[in-house]
């Protein structure tokens, strides 16, 4: 089925073949893995036909998913990201980007190395980018000229918040319209929140990488002045792991959980009685606090810009200055003491998460598709399928290796 669009004289097809690119493996837990999942997710209920493409260390989480090759760990944002930058997963994208001839390629972290830029380079079909970071950013500020050739390959350019709007426009330039991070409301969101009973143990719920800018050591800190009823569940892992264990071997009230997977972290934020994201800095937007609060589920996190696109201090969340355990520690015992502001911090959150479902996000993204494969479309002379390059991209690609 077509549909024609009167403001402009081709034609778009009802439903679209729709490729996702995601830079980081698909098979280790984080924000933006989780947000290109959930929208093809989305996308496919709608009927379209999304694949999505990106490094998998291992079976791939999904059917719809196309490895690309395995990750290697890579600095990034204070964090260790796992890439896939060898020409060997180059070569696999740009034999699926041919083969599949997608409608449309939508590119998460489009500058960063591997499957993202080799998509910008080749240009198949025309393209959405959703920038993610904020902050500071090494690459953007050292390369900022090859990376604004690159750059010119996108047709509209997509910020999760204000301030990974800032980042990108301080390096590259250009115009950002601004869509906030989905959530996946239907696999967090409960009836009511979980009451237990007066001789239960409480218990507070960590789920982020075990790395210093996530301020799990902070929240140790925290923890261990806390009533002795007061359990510390800990997902996940990372570089700090080991040395944590150790240092906090002596406390029986820690639960190191390890990876957990999405369903047994929607349980997790059900059954606690409270969320905790203490992290340092580097955090453009804080979708997990809305996981949280679809899930019923009190917060305290760091008063950091990007919590504060989404939680609002003694309204929906308690918010407290970064890497200061002991206003972390005040916090979470105000909430373990006062029912009736866990109540009412429930309430406003769980509202307030509404606003911030992927099938929304999925809507506004699909109208963005429409317009600009309509705006970008072939012309009546041939298919618009490995169209040439823009001389700025070849210039950036040339710019960076002269870099190496």
């Amino acid at each position: 089925m077509f549909s024609t669009n009167t403001d402009q004289s081709t034609v778009v097809k009802d439903y679209l073949r729709i490729g996702l690119l995601c830079p980081y493996s698909l098979t280790t837990p984080g924000g933006v893995q989780g947000q290109v999942m959930g929208l093809a997710r989305a996308l496919r209920r709608m009927g379209h036909e999304v694949r999505v493409l990106g490094p998998c260390d291992g079976a791939p989480p999904d059917s719809f998913v196309t490895p690309i090759g395995e990750s290697l760990p890579t600095v990034a944002n204070g964090s260790i990201a796992p890439l896939a930058p060898d020409p060997s997963a180059a070569l696999r994208t740009i034999r699926v980007l041919r083969d599949e001839q997608f409608d449309v390629l939508h590119i998460h972290e489009p500058l960063t190395p591997g499957a993202s830029i080799t998509a910008l380079v080749m240009r198949t079909a025309p393209i959405v980018a959703t920038f993610h970071a904020a902050g500071e950013s090494l690459s953007y500020k050292y390369l900022s000229a090859p990376l604004k050739g690159f750059a010119s390959a996108i047709d509209h350019r997509v910020a999760v918040s204000k301030d990974a709007v800032l980042l990108a426009q301080r390096y590259l330039g250009g115009e950002y319209q601004i869509l906030p991070n989905g959530v996946e409301l239907d696999r967090f969101d409960s009836s009511q929140r979980v009451i237990k009973k007066t001789d239960a143990r409480r218990s507070i719920f960590f789920c982020g990488r075990h790395e210093p800018r996530k301020g799990l050591e902070v929240l140790l800190q925290a923890h261990a002045p806390l009533p002795g009823d007061v359990d510390l569940w800990i997902a996940s892992d990372g570089p700090e792991t080991d040395r944590l264990k150790r240092d906090w071997a002596g406390d029986p009230r820690l639960m190191w959980l390890g990876r957990i997977s999405d369903a047994e972290k929607a349980q997790r934020l059900h059954e606690a009685d409270i969320f905790c994201a203490p992290s340092l800095g580097g955090e453009s937007f804080g979708v997990v606090l809305i996981e949280a609060m679809a899930a019923h589920t009190p917060i305290v996190a760091s008063a950091l810009d990007g919590y504060m696109n989404v939680a609002t201090h003694e309204v929906d969340a308690l918010l407290v200055d970064p890497n200061e355990p002991r206003h972390l520690e005040a916090a979470l015992k105000r909430l373990l003491s006062d029912d009736d502001l866990c109540e009412r911090l429930v309430e406003a959150g769980h509202n307030r998460s509404q606003q911030f479902s992927m099938v929304h996000l999925a809507e506004s993204y699909l109208h963005i598709y429409r317009q600009i494969i309509a705006q970008v479309a072939p012309t009546k002379s041939g298919p618009y399928r490995f169209r040439i390059a823009p001389r700025q991209v070849l210039q950036g690609a040339l710019a960076l290796i002269r870099r190496q």
